[in-house]
């Protein structure tokens, strides 16, 4: 079905959500946890099958709004919302595995070696309790309301209090009405899901007592002041935030040698995809100097100017891209670095050399959320590895090479210090929902560099570790009892048992 996009501003506003409500919603959400996490695996899974067919079913309404409030192209909303459903989906079938819940057994011996007996330990992960996720404004499915986070957490056995993006409100309350009737139609406690809406809302959530753990993504800026709050609480808690990533590409000369024209096609349309509103986007490419990287690069046609998600997605763009355009050394490459404060702007690249960007990392190697990128020419591939030790910490990094550059192999070890992704001749755009996948990265990239925000190991982040000692095995959870009812993997007495 084909849909037509209005202007949002016929709509009636989104009001903010009372203090007084938002206490209220985080109180019946930690009896809501509880109940939760006290479910049967097999429940919870059901549920998220139950949230995905509901999401399914009105898929048409869902794209209408995404389109009038976030001016996304009907395709890659169809495409989003399928991602989501497919990732809830994809958690109920890892709840049934069951190896998230790192069960251990170690069963008592009177003489260990250690001088004393062993005791009889049971150990696996358990829900952490509530969990404020703030929504993304470029995912308005996949990010948002229904997506990776909310699903992580409540397959975890947690509510979920979820702080809409003011980006798309109309469209975060249909997609938590949808979810709130698919939990309960499921069985789920009342109180598992809340959306609320307000920045104070949010901050004042975040330092409710009952909420356990927050997730977030969006800027630097928005995520550190959040993270800085939720580790000044007198009970500091988990805080999970996505913020900024300038994802780097190195392209070394066998590559440029052999296959400029394609580097430069796909790099542009990763670039520019989305109107460049990607985490993963790559916003600074390395390339041997005068390389016919470059030249197609120069005589490429980008895309025409598109709207961005909002009026502060599209002040910040002109503000970053206006910022590294005017620095010493920098030129436009292609397109245009500026443009009317009332049109989309246009994409653009922009051109300095590897030194400069080693003489003044800080200022050239920056996040440009939108359609544009910085191209640095290389003279040695000294200047190569250099540059990568210099980066902060990254979602990805990509190496376009080809197997038997001798740089490649030294790259290689030095990038994946720095990102949480190193791609070999892909581009970091477009991250697959899968068991492997990891989103995340050192510092700034995210606050916690041990966890991802998408793929199964996502469940990690809402969990925490109980062993409970001596306890009679009727009272024991059913993934530590003898007779292992649920029939997943665990580790007895140092044996993988899968």
């Amino acid at each position: 079905m084909t849909t037509t996009a209005a202007s949002p501003a016929t709509a009636t506003p989104v009001a903010d959500t009372p203090i007084a409500e938002v206490d209220a919603f985080v109180r019946i959400a930690a009896d809501a946890s509880s109940a939760w996490r006290a479910a049967p695996i097999a429940v919870r899974g059901e549920a998220l099958r139950a949230v995905a067919e509901g999401l399914d079913a009105r898929a048409d309404d869902l794209v209408l709004l995404a389109r009038r409030e976030t001016h996304l192209a009907e395709a890659r909303l169809r495409g989003e919302l399928k991602r989501t459903t497919f990732q809830l989906r994809l958690f109920a079938d890892v709840l049934a595995e069951g190896s998230w819940l790192d069960a251990r057994i170690d069963h008592a011996v009177a003489d260990y070696p250690m001088g004393a007996p062993r005791p009889d330990i049971r150990r696996q992960l358990e829900g952490i309790g509530t969990v404020l996720v703030f929504a993304a404004s470029n995912f308005p499915f996949a990010f948002s309301v229904a997506g990776g986070d909310t699903a992580s957490a409540l397959a975890a056995g947690n509510a979920v209090v979820l702080k809409a993006h003011p980006g798309h409100p109309h469209l975060s309350e249909l997609t938590g009405e949808i979810v709130t009737a698919a939990l309960a139609a499921a069985g789920a406690p009342a109180g598992i899901f809340t959306v609320i809406h307000g920045t104070d809302a949010g901050v004042h959530a975040l330092r409710h007592p009952e909420v356990r753990a927050a997730a977030f993504t969006g800027s630097i800026a928005g995520g550190r002041a959040l993270f800085d709050i939720a580790m000044s609480r007198p009970e500091p808690i988990p805080f999970y935030g996505e913020l900024g990533s300038v994802n780097p590409a190195f392209v070394t000369r066998g590559a440029a040698a052999g296959r400029s024209a394609e580097i430069a096609e796909q790099f542009v349309a990763s670039v520019t995809g989305s109107a460049g509103q990607l985490c993963t986007k790559p916003g600074l490419l390395l390339v041997p100097a005068g390389s016919g990287v470059v030249d197609a690069l120069a005589s490429t046609v980008l895309p025409e100017p598109a709207p961005l998600l909002n009026d502060s997605i599209a002040s910040g763009f002109r503000r970053a891209l206006e910022g590294t355009a005017g620095h010493d050394g920098v030129d436009v490459l292609a397109g245009t670095p500026s443009s009317d404060g009332d049109a989309p702007p246009a994409p653009a690249l922009l051109r300095t050399s590897a030194a400069a960007v080693i003489a003044d990392p800080d200022a050239l190697v920056s996040e440009m959320f939108g359609p544009a990128a910085l191209v640095a020419e290389y003279d040695d591939d000294a200047q190569l590895v250099a540059v990568a030790k210099l980066l902060e910490g990254q979602l990805t990094a990509t190496i376009v090479a080809e197997e038997g550059d001798a740089v490649a192999a030294e790259l290689l070890p030095v990038l994946a210090t720095k990102a949480g992704r190193v791609l070999w001749n892909q581009w970091p755009t477009g991250v697959s929902v899968t068991w492997a996948q990891q989103h995340g990265g050192p510092y700034p990239a995210t606050t916690a560099v041990g966890t991802t925000s998408v793929g199964t190991a996502a469940i990690t982040r809402f969990l925490r570790p109980v062993a409970y000692q001596n306890v009679p095995d009727a009272l024991l959870p059913a993934a530590l009892q003898e007779a292992n009812p649920l029939g997943i993997p665990r580790r007895v007495d140092g044996i993988l048992h899968p």
